[in-house]
């Protein structure tokens, strides 16, 4: 369901790296304010002799000034807040994607310029990006599977998890992908109209279970079975941590471990599921080839609850920030005569 609060002219919101410069400017002015006063002599002296001046109402103004400006140009990108639920229909597939998140993915190969994991992700963030009004899903296995996000529409909470994720998401090491393949399947709607693929991520060494006989079993149900092969068959070591990555996993004989990706069982579940395999590279030629294979999947008619009206929040903030304004209007550098015995910024004073 679309988020029931967005904002209508999100692109004002950049307005907002201004202030650090407003803030910057204001601390600067008072140096060279305290500087000049300096040239009088001595501060403690000098503040005797001017009881009117109150350098803490200069604070005040420029922070009343300062929220007043930050709440404009949030009303200026106009806050909106989702009134009414409407039912719409699209058209689309479902793409369970199940990523490898065990140890051996953090390993990188030479002819990747980052390690498997984020090689993987990035390419899962593409594919995000041009799925239109398909719904995806996202398993992250590793000597177990877990569902890390249900089969939705929302590509913006899709990318949000992918980011968040790391081998720490699963206790338990090893490579589960039969298991992995079993979860997506079940991870699908139930409306057998729509077409359905699930798309592996992994360097393919599978040490736990049958992910051919997983990948045939998802065929039998119509569901095509990818996979993408991260990694290179030569191999490469495992960092102990994506944090230390010039130490590497030893075995119990001291000897480096090294880790290859194993196309032939890629190529297999691949050939069970009757979905293609293709080998990941710094170019986009693994994104490019799954496109394909999506856009020949029919795409399906099916209803979406969203937000089909929203409210104007934007006069909130505008008459919020003319109030500030007019305080820090009214309010002088100097004590009025009238309000002198009034002790309103005694608890706001600082050294001038």
């Amino acid at each position: 369901m679309t988020d029931p609060f967005k904002f209508a002219n999100l692109n004002y919101l950049y307005l907002l790296l201004v202030l650090p410069f407003f803030l910057i400017l204001f601390l600067y002015a008072l140096q060279v304010r305290k500087k000049n006063i300096k040239k009088f002599g001595e501060l403690s002296l000098l503040k005797s002799l001017m009881p009117e001046v109150s350098i803490s109402r200069l604070h005040v103004k420029f922070w009343l000034f300062f929220v007043a400006l930050a709440l404009i140009i949030i009303a200026l990108a106009r806050p909106q807040f989702g009134s009414k639920i409407g039912t719409v229909k699209k058209e689309g597939v479902e793409i369970m994607i199940a990523l490898d998140v065990s140890n051996s993915m953090l390993s990188q190969d030479k002819e990747l310029s980052v390690n498997r994991l984020e090689k993987a992700k990035q390419i899962i963030s593409r594919l995000i990006d041009n799925l239109g009004n398909d719904k995806v899903g996202l398993v992250v296995f590793a000597g177990e599977a877990y569902i890390q996000l249900p089969i939705t529409t929302d590509f913006i909470s899709a990318k949000m998890f992918l980011s968040t994720i790391t081998p720490n998401l699963v206790p338990v090491q090893g490579t589960a992908i039969g298991r992995a393949i079993e979860l997506c399947e079940q991870s699908f709607t139930m409306d057998e109209s729509t077409e359905k693929a699930i798309i592996v991520l992994t360097d393919g060494e599978n040490h736990e279970d049958d992910p051919v006989t997983a990948a045939q079993e998802a065929a039998k149900s119509n569901i095509r079975v990818h996979v993408i092969g991260i990694g290179s068959p030569e191999g490469s070591p495992i960092p102990v941590s994506s944090q230390i990555t010039n130490t590497f996993r030893k075995d119990r004989n001291g000897n480096v471990i090294i880790t290859k990706l194993d196309e032939a069982v890629a190529q297999q579940i691949a050939s069970a599921g009757n979905g293609i395999y293709v080998r990941a590279d710094n170019s986009n030629n693994a994104q490019k080839a799954l496109e394909k294979e999506i856009d020949k999947m029919a795409k399906s008619e099916y209803e979406s609850s969203v937000y089909t009206e929203y409210e104007e929040q934007f006069p909130v903030f505008i008459w919020i920030a003319l109030f500030l304004l007019l305080i820090e209007l009214i309010l002088f550098d100097r004590k009025n005569r009238i309000f002198r015995k009034v002790k309103l910024f005694d608890n706001l004073q600082t050294k001038i």
